[in-house]
């Protein structure tokens, strides 16, 4: 422990270093630092932590003596640092776990520098296992397990890294650019995909458009699986060349909305049966590498929780502009982007036939625009050109030299740095504004992403049009990361609730969450009936997607006390969990249009299983002061110490700082933190992996070379089951286990490929663990 002397000089340092935390500019633009890797996906871990991803590419960041495209990103200091993912991530699909892990699922095979295959190949050449530069390994059927942490925890230790090993844990079927959407219980289905490929999922003429000779993967599957072996949807059939990242959203009759090409239909997961809905008007794309903006609009009382979804942008290309596998036939830079925006409710209320309803186009055309849904209800729209698509290639059928592209790599063009704001509320004609909002000077095109934080902010990352790292090119591969600052960052005085429970229940008893006068100004008669409390789920983030993003706000009462505490009585989610799947979200209580911190919580049990449900309790009546008082607002930031507001960053809504006692408080900072340092060390002794959880493992995981992934040599407590409640965490504020991201194959290879899977397919949630311990490829294949 440091001596006394030292605290009292670094405490006094500290403290003249110390100024009132800067206000932010409402609809600014923040410096963000750098992610380490380009964010080609994010998600938001907890209240501290954002997780990256990137494809395996030769970023100058190393880790274990190989580049890195996995990193963790601080939301308090705007730093991040690298980890270790073991496979390629190209392009995949994620998702949460209803216990608040992160799961990705498929990717490319191994690549090495420019894009191409990697060193150890397999299925005749066409892909990799392994690469010995990149030192990356196959990802094209991982899954990959992640269990936030957060800073209270030893990001060293296997309990912090993503549990990568498709050896141990893969899908039945190799998938890139696939859909992943969770049903009511907390499965995910996965859908379509390449297996091998690039520009769209196709040959030209298209006469195999099941297959596409072996490059296209038109089935589902459930994780965990169910004992059903992957399924041909029709579906992906019909959409075919057009339907990567297809447009999917769970229907409050367990039915789901999928949308790709200009197809649209309801599917039941239960019985595989599609209903036709209409098409998309103007034969419009939205999909990869469309690219449009997509979103379902936020879920209320005043509609019934009645899902209705908005598609905006992508591309009106002819069928034959699109070209094949290996690149477009036209110049897709040059060719304007759709502005059209559409909003289709799959199933109506009072029971008419679903119809597209012409919605108000947007401010420019956009392809790779994306929304966030905000804790008002509005959509934030973010990223993309007004030009092209997605993707990347060397040339088109029209420019054959890449020293002919005017921009680089690069198949989209006029990036777009203004945000727009979409109203769903507003009426028609005047839904969109820019109104006050700068733009950013850094181009945000393929591969960039964006996604809502703790304190309302959103954080705006990534770009790289460009097969490996490129700094050079027209639009170079991108780290610096941005804080956008929403309209109500102009307030000086935010809500600071407490009483939000860690977790919430479908339907069951009401809760209350007190306001104290400091959270508003004005009459607070007023002000409590222009509250809401929200439970919005940022989603997982990549092409412009944000997969499992939804917005549900919560029936509520409301009682002013005289003393001007507002006491919001707010019922449990709606008693159907098609509506809000189980999982992590953040609770969010608006007054007058500004938000509170987001409150981390677990809707439904935190399993995968049926989730029980319950009448929803009657709530009180509304309760004014009867002589009314008025909010003390004083603008200081918000922050809170247990569930009810996680705390928030420096970009926060404007605070100050505590005057003379400062000196005081850091040295006993400073004093608990060296004591908080020596018992951390001593925590993360080695050995120190075993869980409390009592299951026992069905198989441990072994890292280490030939006949890893059985228990011979495995490592101790790293269970095979990575969805068990991980308990050594229990700082994290979501009661994480662990789940995975993915990626694709190697860009642009118009090349037929084999169906096979990978050496084993354990599938740990089954009754009965399959494992083949014979290899496709007579053994060679590398292991971890």
């Amino acid at each position: 422990m440091l001596p006394l002397s030292t605290l009292v000089v670094a405490a006094a340092s500290l403290a003249t270093s110390l100024s009132p935390v800067q206000a932010v500019t409402a609809g600014s633009f923040g410096d963000g630092g750098n992610t380490t890797v380009s964010a080609m996906m994010l998600f938001v871990g907890n209240s501290q932590k954002v997780y990256v991803l990137d494809k395996a590419e030769g970023n100058a960041a190393q880790i274990d003596g190989h580049p890195a495209w996995g990193a963790v990103w601080d939301i308090e200091t705007h730093t991040s640092f690298a980890m270790d993912v073991k496979t390629n991530v190209f392009c995949a699909s994620g998702m949460h776990l209803p216990n608040g892990s992160y799961a990705t699922f498929g990717g490319n095979g191994a690549i090495t520098v420019g894009g191409n295959i990697g060193s150890n190949t397999t299925d005749g050449g066409s892909a990799a296992s392994y690469d010995m530069t990149y030192q990356d390994y196959d990802g094209r059927k991982a899954i990959r397990i992640l269990n936030p942490c957060t800073d209270e925890d030893d990001f060293t230790s296997e309990n912090c890294q993503w549990f990568d090993n498709p050896d141990v844990l893969s899908m039945q079927k190799e998938r890139w650019y696939s859909a992943a959407e969770p049903l009511g219980d907390g499965t995910i289905v996965l859908i379509g995909g390449f297996v091998n490929g690039g520009y769209i999922n196709r040959n030209y003429p298209n006469v195999d458009p099941t297959y596409e000779g072996g490059a296209a993967e038109p089935t589902y599957e459930f994780y965990p699986a169910n004992g059903t072996q992957a399924t041909i949807m029709q579906f992906m059939v019909k959409t075919s060349g057009l339907n990567s990242y297809a447009h999917t959203y769970l229907m409050p009759s367990g039915k789901m909305l999928v949308q790709a090409n200009y197809s649209t239909m309801l599917w039941d997961p239960a019985t595989n049966t599609e209903t036709d809905l209409p098409d998309m008007p103007g034969q419009v794309v939205r999909v990869y590498p469309a690219s449009g903006g997509v979103a379902m609009l936020p879920l209320t009382p005043a509609n019934n929780y009645t899902p209705t979804v908005i598609f905006c942008g992508g591309s009106n290309m002819t069928d034959e502009m699109w070209g094949n596998y290996s690149w477009p036939v036209i110049d897709t830079f040059y060719y304007p982007a759709s502005s059209d925006c559409q909003r289709l409710t799959p199933e109506p209320a009072d029971g008419s036939t679903p119809a597209y309803e012409q919605d108000d186009d947007m401010l420019e055309s956009r392809t790779m625009g994306q929304f966030i849904i905000l804790p008002t209800g509005e959509l934030l729209m973010v990223n993309g050109g007004e030009n092209g698509t997605a993707g990347y290639s060397e040339n088109t059928d029209t420019t054959l030299e890449y020293g002919q592209m005017p921009y680089g790599m690069s198949l989209a063009a006029a990036p777009v740095g203004k945000p727009a704001l979409y109203n769903p509320n507003a009426p028609a004609g005047s839904r969109w504004s820019n109104d006050g909002f700068d733009t950013s000077n850094i181009p945000r095109l393929y591969h960039s992403s964006a996604i809502l934080l703790p304190d309302a902010s959103v954080l705006i990352a990534g770009s790289n049009p460009n097969v490996d790292v490129n700094l050079t090119t027209y639009f170079p591969t991108t780290y610096k990361a941005e804080i956008f600052y929403p309209s109500y960052f102009s307030s000086s005085t935010r809500p600071v609730p407490t009483g939000i429970p860690s977790t919430l229940t479908y339907g069951g008893a009401y809760f209350d969450v007190s306001i104290p006068p400091s959270s508003y100004s004005g009459s607070a008669n007023d002000a409590a009936a222009n509250t809401t409390v929200v439970v919005i789920r940022p989603g997982w983030t990549t092409h412009a997607l944000n997969m499992g993003q939804r917005f549900l706000q919560l029936n509520t009462t409301y009682t002013v006390n005289s003393n001007g505490t507002i006491v919001m009585h707010t019922s449990q989610m709606p008693p159907n969990p098609n509506i809000f799947q189980p999982g992590p979200a953040m609770v969010f209580v608006v007054i007058d249009g500004v938000p509170s911190n987001g409150s981390f919580v677990i809707v439904g049990t935190g399993n995968i299983e049926t989730q029980p449900t319950s009448a929803a309790a009657s709530l009180p009546t509304n309760e004014l002061a009867s002589t009314d008082t008025t909010g003390t607002g004083s603008g200081t930031d918000s922050s809170s110490t247990d569930n009810s507001a996680s705390s928030s960053h420096t970009g926060a809504i404007v605070g100050g700082v505590v005057g003379a006692l400062v000196v005081v408080g850091i040295l006993g900072a400073l004093i608990g933190i060296c004591l908080s340092r020596r018992r951390r060390a001593a925590s993360r002794a080695p050995n120190a992996y075993a869980m409390s959880d009592p299951k026992t493992p069905a198989f441990n995981v072994n890292y280490g070379g030939a006949g890893a992934g059985v228990a011979a040599g495995a490592k101790e407590g790293l269970t095979a089951d990575p969805y068990y409640r991980q308990d050594y965490n229990a700082s994290s504020d979501w009661a994480q286990s662990n789940v995975a991201l993915t990626a694709p194959t190697s860009p642009y290879q118009d090349v037929p490929r084999r169906e096979n899977g990978m050496s084993m397919d354990v599938d740990p949630y089954a009754a009965e663990s399959r494992m083949s311990t014979s290899t496709p490829d007579g053994g060679r294949r590398q292991r971890y």
